[in-house]
């Protein structure tokens, strides 16, 4: 029988060890180093990603499910006599890895020539990536006591407000290194926050999330009180007349809007006449106001200085006072279409190329409150949702609002709406944008998450009204 000080110890001994989330630098240098090896392919990559979340779900105000997970991938990359192809595994025994490494010998040599096929990237004339710490003890040492606490105290309050919540408080850490048979190593390990909640109050509903590396940065019971504040700021939600109206786009609209331009940006799409700026480079597009980077090294972003070939990132201009003037490459893409490699390869062998992961959007200095006081009539969106591509070139969307739709009258909120379906380009909404609030990390449900700003903009296109 254990007793309590024997039971505080073994309490203490998994909390501590929380905060060793994933393998170090070493333990994966170790694995690519065996692998390296053991293969007998002309050149060979390896790359490897070990994660460990854990999250605690609610709903009907109280907690019911707390689940945890930890995975390794160990990917190996083969190239025998101009032929490419991977296996993977899941296991860091040597059996597995002599396995998996045999594997993808053997599926290279019955893979047809790639004669686009570049030689691995090696160290020499690329650098090394840039360090990011975006590794938090704080997170890493998260339990699922820490979450109970403040999501059970966050659902006594939406109860005593009469309100029902539901959501997730979610915590974790991700690890990668990518190394080859030509004398690249590059690791990156950060943490991950998130915290979401939608407050339910019978006809209407209020929506707030976050994510970040630290989750002393998410601020739940903020992000609670906004929602629960929403819920009863809509409560019996009016009908318009839909039609062209001004909007004010909260940072989760304007993501969810503005992400879906990701990957028209890569060289890829464009050298296959897939982006939205074919055409259209070099060219007035948006507003003067509107410039996008892609930026790993931004302090809000996340994510690995380094991309799948293990190629240091650039900080690319993508948009310059609303011209689309650059894109970003992986080194193949670079090399076809006569270019400089930005760092951006996905993991070979792929059909996309590359994809810029890292957007911000420039901000301006106006405040929502100011947004709001600006309007004289118009409607303030929380986030949107269920969007999709009706033009791919045009870049025309079509979507719902959600957990938030309000009048504006007179510059204050006169009262909450019924969600609306919008059906909207993001080319022309990015040329209308009247104000622009500072850029935040936001997170939303559609696109990954950027840096963005919220947005006013003139004549954003309403086609019908829902009934809730």
């Amino acid at each position: 029988m254990k007793t309590r000080g024997t039971m505080r110890r073994a309490r203490r001994a998994a909390e501590s060890a929380a905060g060793d989330m994933v393998p170090s630098q070493g333990e994966l240098r170790r694995i690519a180093e065996r692998i390296l090896r053991l293969s007998e392919a002309d050149e060979t990559e390896v790359t490897i990603e070990a994660e460990s979340d854990a999250l605690t779900r609610f709903a009907n105000n109280t907690i019911h499910q707390n689940v945890a997970e930890e995975r390794l991938d160990i990917s190996v990359r083969a190239v025998v006599d101009g032929r490419t192809a991977r296996a993977t595994t899941n296991k860091s025994d040597d059996e597995s890895l002599r396995r998996a490494t045999a594997a993808a010998v053997e599926l290279a040599r019955h893979q047809p020539k790639n004669p686009g096929l570049l030689p691995m990237a090696g160290p020499a004339g690329h650098g090394a990536a840039k360090q990011i710490e975006r590794y938090f003890e704080s997170t890493a040492a998260a339990t699922p006591a820490d979450r109970a606490r403040v999501v059970a105290a966050l659902c006594k309050e939406a109860q005593r407000g009469k309100h029902t919540a539901a959501g997730v408080f979610s915590t974790g850490a991700h690890a990668m290194a990518v190394a080859n048979s030509r004398g690249v190593f590059a690791y990156h390990a950060q943490t991950r926050a998130q915290f979401s909640i939608t407050a339910m109050d019978g006809d209407s509903s209020g929506w707030a999330k976050a994510t970040s590396t630290d989750v002393r940065g998410i601020e739940p019971e903020v992000l609670a009180r906004r929602a629960m504040e929403k819920a009863e700021r809509s409560r019996q939600p009016r009908e318009i007349t839909p039609g062209r109206m001004t909007v004010i786009l909260e940072p989760a609209a304007v993501l969810d809007l503005a992400g879906f331009l990701f990957y028209d940006f890569a060289g890829t799409a464009v050298g296959d006449n897939r982006s939205c700026f074919n055409n259209r480079l070099h060219k007035s597009v948006f507003g003067k106001n509107i410039e996008m980077w892609d930026d790993v090294y931004h302090p809000l972003q996340s994510g690995a200085p380094f991309d799948g070939e293990g190629v240091p990132r650039e900080r690319v201009r993508l948009v310059e006072s609303g011209v689309p003037k650059r894109l970003v490459y992986s080194r193949a893409t670079a090399k076809k279409m006569k270019a400089k490699p930005t760092g951006h390869g996905l993991p070979l062998p792929n059909e996309w190329g590359e994809a810029p992961l890292n957007l911000v959007m420039e901000g301006g200095e106006s405040s929502l409150e100011k947004m709001i006081a600006s309007t004289e009539r118009g409607v303030l969106l929380t986030r949107v949702w269920y969007v999709r591509e009706v033009d791919p070139y045009e870049k025309v969307l079509t979507g719902m609002t959600r957990d938030g739709t309000f009048l504006v009258e007179g510059g204050k909120i006169a009262a909450g709406l019924k969600n609306m379906r919008f059906n909207e380009s993001v080319l022309e909404m990015l040329s209308k944008v009247e104000e622009m609030g500072p850029a935040v990390r936001a997170s939303g449900e559609e696109a990954f998450d950027m840096v963005v700003p919220a947005m006013k903009v003139r004549d954003f296109h309403f086609t019908e009204m829902t009934k809730f």
